[in-house]
């Protein structure tokens, strides 16, 4: 069974970009699957819901990505690292890793899902 790992900036695409990722993940894995993100991910996501600095419209895809989060009872891994959420990221093995970070993508010499085109994923 895969293991996919999502990151924060993934969440919030089903409201920038108005796309399932659950369905896309769905439709583009061959294989039986199961979906974690990091609770340091989680705290990501409040924290950007409580910024007074962060624009609304960012605040509504961190919401609704929290919502989907809770929704399709995406595992959560506890993390006791002191390292960035990037770094942890970057050294799990074992993981297909969602992300839409640039310098984290080119890190990751695993499997990646990302978006294309803003309208589907793709697994690379």
């Amino acid at each position: 069974m895969q293991k996919i790992l999502i990151d924060t900036n993934f969440f919030l695409i089903p409201a920038q970009f108005n796309l399932d990722i659950f369905a896309e993940i769905h439709r583009i894995m061959d294989e039986k699957y199961e979906i974690y993100t990091l609770d340091k991910v989680l705290d990501e996501i409040k924290s950007l819901i409580k910024d007074p600095k962060q624009k609304q419209k960012d605040k509504k895809a961190a919401k609704l990505g929290l919502q989907l989060l809770k929704a399709k009872k995406v595992k959560i891994i506890k993390t006791t690292s002191k390292k960035p959420v990037d770094d942890i990221i970057a050294d799990l093995k074992g993981y297909i890793i969602a992300t839409q970070d640039m310098a984290l993508k080119r890190r990751i010499k695993s499997k990646k899902i990302v978006l294309r085109q803003k309208n589907r994923l793709m697994l690379v």
